[in-house]
């Protein structure tokens, strides 16, 4: 968008006014990504934080070679996968076994981007590359080649991490059996 763009050099060039203008465009999607990555409300308000800060620091490092909102969504990606490391080494509480489901009447548009604690659960579940794809692609509504450009990996890989990770939520979900053996007809 040449709307960022504007904004992105007005804030490098002091205007914090922009700064706070492309952080209001951004901070839903932002969250959005980042608490389907991160699966809790807290952890992933942090790692909004931290994009936004990283992106406060970095900002004359986009060097407008993708979309701004390509670049920030890396960032996003990037900071999720960073402080989900920290927690593995920290072992943290383990998540309550339910959650309510999120209020659909919600006016807090925030609220509204968390998942069915089943899918929450099932997504939570899957490896970090395919969680990634299929949160990018099927959640957030990114074209495959936008979101290869996101992770910077090729179509054809976004495609099988897809093709995997979908497989493997359907099977955790009791939509698809464990094996992929087609059903016989008994009477033929």
């Amino acid at each position: 968008m040449s709307e960022d763009n504007e904004l992105l050099d007005r804030f490098i060039a002091g205007d914090q006014e922009a700064f706070n203008a492309l952080m209001r465009a951004h901070e839903d999607r932002v969250f959005a990504i980042a608490l389907r990555m991160m699966r809790n409300r807290d952890a992933a308000l942090d790692a909004t934080q931290e994009t936004f800060l990283t992106l406060y620091r970095k900002a004359d490092r986009f060097h407008r070679q993708s979309a701004f909102s390509t670049w920030l969504y890396r960032v996003t990606i990037n900071t999720c996968y960073d402080q989900l490391r920290k927690q593995k080494r920290r072992r943290a509480d383990a998540l309550p076994e339910t959650n309510d489901p999120p209020d659909t009447h919600s006016a807090d548009e925030l609220a509204s981007a968390e998942l069915r604690p089943d899918l929450a659960r099932a997504l939570a579940e899957l490896p970090e590359d395919f969680r990634t794809a299929v949160v990018l692609s099927d959640f957030e509504g990114n074209s495959l080649d936008t979101v290869a450009e996101i992770l910077e990996v090729p179509v054809g890989t976004v495609k099988s991490r897809l093709f995997r990770g979908r497989r493997l939520l359907a099977q955790k979900l009791g939509n698809l059996s464990a094996t992929s053996k087609p059903q016989r007809d008994e009477h033929g």
